[in-house]
């Protein structure tokens, strides 16, 4: 047994459960691909300073989370603890948004990680799948993105999730609803944290958890009572045309993310069988992160969903994914010469698209049928000696038990036949 395990708030993605997260990642990516949005994968580490400046200082992402690194030298780097602000700045740094087709339309999978106190649904490492339209203020745009997360989550057949909205205003009218909103936290009997979290962004002491912290927020100013006529007629837009689409949301007034860069359109995916890590994804409009990191104006808006919680979600409903066998056909050889011949029809089955295991280490017939049947397999190749100096193989068909002779060079054409 090996000494070392994983560490502490992390996990490993193994055979069979891995198959299902796999399914979950694509059943995500579909819907993007269908809308026109292409593939960006980004380095796990950058600078710091990206963090820093697009998610917010004021982020326990930011001043608790993160995973820093120094380089030799100088340069500090930090783990990536979101997909947003690395695939902005990769969009920025290879001028897409000059390509003269916007909006700039990416989707990503991958790794994330903050230190956290590990819990159920909460890891220090975990895997999301994002989508970033970037170039464009467009209410249709921000429709576009939750409706395709809507529908992803649906093909996987999930059921019990809320989808809560909210407009976080623009640089016209937040302001004064932040200058109200921190003359009346002021007045509240807060921790030291907090206190300095009103000055530097108080909107995110209304997505504090605590229950001692919400019950004081009751009568607090809300941001719908400062929108400007702009944005309020851009958030109706939004409703309208997910209404048209049918699909259902929850207002929510006080839905501000744990991001600083957020404006506009913000919503958040919640599933109510996952206990207090409620949050399965999220996302919203960040029309100015493109200038908090040095590049032009570019109004964007995206989500990123997260797999391992919508893998708790679906388990949470009872939804088993109907997964294709990993191994539809195993062969057993009895004997060298067998062996030799056997395998290449194994080779010829898998350039064919037939998922086919073989059983290796000269297993005999008893112990290579066991590994066939656990294998899921729905049909076994047996060539012995006899077998092959005939020129047929037996075909068993593993769930009936029933075995029939095929001519060893039809046998491909057969299981292809039977695979249609």
């Amino acid at each position: 047994m090996s000494i070392f395990k994983a560490p502490k708030g992390t996990y490993d993605l193994l055979p069979p459960d891995s198959a299902t997260y796999l399914a979950v990642r694509e059943a995500i990516a579909t819907p993007l691909k269908r809308a026109g949005y292409g593939y960006v994968e980004t380095p796990g580490f950058e600078q710091i300073e990206l963090f820093s400046r697009g998610v917010g200082e004021s982020t326990d992402i930011v001043t608790k989370e993160m995973y820093t690194l120094t380089q030799r030298g100088s340069e500090q780097l930090a783990l990536r603890p979101e997909g947003t602000a690395s695939v902005l700045r990769a969009a920025l740094e290879a001028n897409l948004h000059k390509q003269g087709n916007l909006p700039v339309k990416l989707w990503y999978s991958g790794s994330y990680y903050r230190y956290e106190r590990p819990q159920a649904g909460r890891y220090r490492h975990f895997s999301q799948v994002g989508a970033e339209a970037i170039g464009a203020e467009d209410p249709v745009l921000d429709a576009e993105l939750i409706i395709l997360a809507v529908d992803a989550y649906k093909s996987l057949g999930l059921r019990n999730f809320r989808l809560l909205l909210n407009s976080l205003g623009d640089q016209e009218c937040r302001p004064a609803y932040r200058a109200a909103l921190q003359d009346f936290l002021r007045g509240l009997e807060l921790d030291e944290d907090t206190r300095r979290r009103i000055e530097i962004n108080p909107l995110r002491v209304l997505d504090d958890k605590r229950e001692a912290v919400q019950k004081q927020l009751v009568g607090a100013p809300m941001l719908r009572d400062h929108l400007c006529q702009a944005c309020k007629e851009y958030h109706e837009q939004v409703r309208s045309l997910l209404t048209a689409a049918g699909v259902e949301f929850q207002d929510d007034e006080k839905l501000v993310r744990g991001l600083d860069y957020y404006t506009r359109t913000t919503f958040e995916f919640v599933h109510d069988g996952l206990g207090a890590q409620s949050a399965v994804g999220g996302g919203g409009r960040y029309d100015g992160l493109s200038e908090m990191i040095g590049g032009p104006a570019l109004p964007s808006v995206g989500w990123a969903l997260g797999v391992d919680r919508t893998v708790l979600a679906l388990r949470a409903e009872g939804v088993e994914l109907q997964l294709p066998a990993p191994t539809q056909v195993f062969a057993v050889p009895l004997g060298e010469e067998a062996r030799r011949a056997l395998f290449s029809v194994v080779t010829e089955l898998r350039r064919a698209g037939v998922a086919t295991d073989f059983a290796f280490g000269g297993k005999g017939l008893k112990n290579a049928m066991k590994s066939a049947n656990r294998s899921g397999a729905r049909w076994a190749l047996v060539l012995g000696e006899r077998d092959l100096a005939e020129g047929v193989v037996q075909l068993k068909d593993l769930a009936s038990g029933e075995q029939t002779p095929v001519a060893l060079d039809a046998v491909v054409g057969e299981l292809l036949a039977n695979q249609a």
